[in-house]
């Protein structure tokens, strides 16, 4: 495994993470907290914003306009069933969500949640850095490379997981601050 491979894989762990941090809510609206939500879709898990046009009128309200209007009763159990902790108003045409500003009970829960977050997409920098350890170990068995070599090579990879380590650590301050901040 090359070191510019291992750069590719754990920066696709930085935007995954990056990406789970959107869809915490912060007390303001936005379309990236449905990101997660998925609806039954006649027997099918099917993206919510592949199901309808989702948009923001306002800081405190998402509006919610299926393609479809059957699947109406399936969107709003899915958002009910979800971890989002908001309650669907519908009339006919669209589903309004309504984001009620957060509690400080909540904004530390949510705070716990981007902790998790950040420190799943650690141990994936760490799987992909192990991969990359036992293969340039592979490498010094079959004489491949030589011992300096293969020392020389674990140093880098562990300085460039260190350096992708710090980045899901400034991610998850700067998400602190935004839940934190009122």
């Amino acid at each position: 495994m090359k070191l510019t491979e291992i750069k590719e894989h754990m920066q696709k762990t930085i935007d995954a993470t990056q990406r789970s941090f959107n869809t915490i809510r912060t007390g303001r609206a936005s379309t990236s907290l449905l990101d997660r939500i998925t609806v039954d879709y006649y027997g099918t898990e099917t993206p919510l914003k592949s199901l309808a046009n989702i948009s923001t009128p306002d800081a405190t309200t998402i509006t919610i306009q299926p393609y479809d209007r059957g699947s109406m009763g399936d969107i709003e159990k899915a958002i009910s069933m979800s971890d989002l902790g908001l309650t669907p108003n519908n009339n006919g045409e669209t589903i309004r969500l309504n984001i009620p500003p957060l509690t400080s009970e909540r904004r530390q829960q949510l705070v716990k949640m981007a902790g998790k977050l950040a420190e799943e997409g650690k141990v994936g920098l760490r799987n992909i850095r192990r991969d990359a350890i036992d293969s340039v170990r592979k490498q010094e068995k079959n004489s491949e490379i030589s011992e300096d070599e293969s020392r020389s090579l674990q140093d880098d990879i562990q300085k460039i997981t260190d350096r992708y380590t710090k980045k899901i650590d400034e991610l998850l301050a700067i998400k602190e601050k935004d839940i934190t901040t009122v």
